[in-house]
């Protein structure tokens, strides 16, 4: 086997790795909004507290991802991507282990803190090794891939969450991830990271640098709001489905766990799509706007069709996932935006900064639910965080095609 089939075999295998460990990623993350109402209603949580304590959980989860995309992303920039990849699935693995013997709230909320803090590292970690590895023309089939394997952990987690117990999921994410740990062998570390390891007068991981300059900071903070729309529909919207579903005057009780899962496989077929549409227009930019308009249509639908059934709940949540798909898309702009020695640390960071903008989308969300209903607040807070998301997206250069082997100074 020659040289260049052997480099293309090892950066396949790289990107099937990543997509694996995103597959876990994903799983573990939403499988609390899987297994909410079950784990709560047996740790002895009233149905009146049901809504509130999940809030509280689900924000101490990511709070985690906060944090652990800031500690995750510095360590890739200084110590190598490879090294952050298996970390935080050891550390998120072990969590989610622990998290099946969790007997009150609180206990459970420090262990989901816990886990949110692992979870905040793999993706970016995957996406960066994949962009840094791939040919420029080809790298968004790559993340194309990671993001439509990697978002079926949802609808894994649905499956599971159904037909056993809640602790038997948690165990079995646990599981899947160390054993993923097995992969390690084979691995390789990018080249662009090694060649930025070696110069010393560069800062590698300085979170600092993204506030230093205005103009960088702008640019960061539009990469981390084109985001907003995805975590909200999820976070929000399908989670408390079962509540919107009551204010709709919904013939059937709406499943979470069932919407979340449908909602998933949306955003898998939806990546895949957005990735491929991406490559065919040569613009990642154009691509997200079009999804991003798709976006308001599907919420729109939702947050009208009254009496809704089961089955237009489901059928809605597809067209939903579908329409805010562009997930592995928006990573990707992020990582293309910024040089090899803060990368890790953008692309890190960004994701995790999206989830964790659902603790203050939450509070306004809340506030407008208090000051008028449920399903009121849903469209006027959906039209914030579309707005915001569409002028960052305009504001950030093309970067599709764009040379990554550069240093940010």
């Amino acid at each position: 086997m020659d040289n260049k089939a052997k480099a293309n075999r090892s950066v396949i295998f790289l990107v099937i790795l990543a997509a694996l460990g995103y597959f876990v990623d994903i799983y573990d993350l939403v499988l609390f909004s899987v297994v909410r109402v079950k784990s709560f209603t047996d740790i002895g949580v009233s149905a009146d507290h049901m809504r509130t304590e999940g809030e509280y959980v689900i924000n101490m989860q990511m709070f985690g991802l906060l944090l652990g995309g800031l500690l995750w992303g510095i360590i890739g920039d200084k110590f190598g991507r490879i090294k952050v990849l298996f970390g935080s699935i050891l550390m998120y693995s072990l969590a989610n282990i622990a998290n099946g013997f969790a007997t009150d709230v609180h206990t459970y909320a420090i262990i989901r803190f816990i886990a949110g803090i692992g979870l905040a590292g793999e993706l970016g970690a995957g996406i960066t090794l994949v962009t840094e590895t791939m040919d420029k023309e080809k790298r968004g089939y790559g993340t194309m891939v990671v993001a439509g394997i990697g978002l079926l952990g949802a609808a894994a987690a649905a499956t599971i969450g159904k037909h056993f117990t809640w602790q038997t999921s948690y165990f079995v994410g646990g599981g899947m991830g160390l054993l993923l740990l097995l992969l390690r062998v084979g691995t390789f570390e990018s080249g662009m990271f090694k060649h930025a390891e070696q110069s010393k007068e560069v800062s590698k991981g300085n979170f600092i640098m993204l506030f230093s300059d205005r103009k960088r900071f702008l640019k960061y903070l539009a990469c981390i709001c084109l985001g907003l729309p995805l975590w909200f529909i999820v976070g929000i919207l399908v989670t408390q489905s079962p509540e919107i579903g009551k204010a709709l005057g919904a013939k059937d009780l709406l499943n979470a766990g069932t919407g979340i899962m449908y909602t998933y496989f949306g955003i898998a077929i939806g990546d895949v799509v957005c990735g491929f549409l991406a490559q065919v227009l040569k613009s990642r930019k154009k691509t997200v706007l079009i999804f991003q308009s798709l976006s308001v249509i599907t919420v729109i639908v939702y947050l009208t069709s009254t009496g809704l059934t089961e089955s237009t709940f489901i059928l809605i949540c597809l067209f939903m996932g579908f329409a805010v798909g562009y997930w592995a898309t928006f990573v990707t702009i992020a990582a293309e935006q910024f040089g090899t020695n803060i990368r890790s640390t953008v692309t890190t960071t960004a994701p995790n900064f999206v989830r964790g903008a659902l603790i203050p989308i939450t509070l306004v969300f809340e506030f407008f639910v208090h000051r008028y209903n449920i399903v009121s607040a849903g469209f006027i807070v959906m039209g914030i965080v579309t707005v915001i998301a569409m002028i960052s997206v305009s504001y950030l250069k093309e970067s599709f095609n764009k040379d990554l082997n550069y240093l940010e100074n």
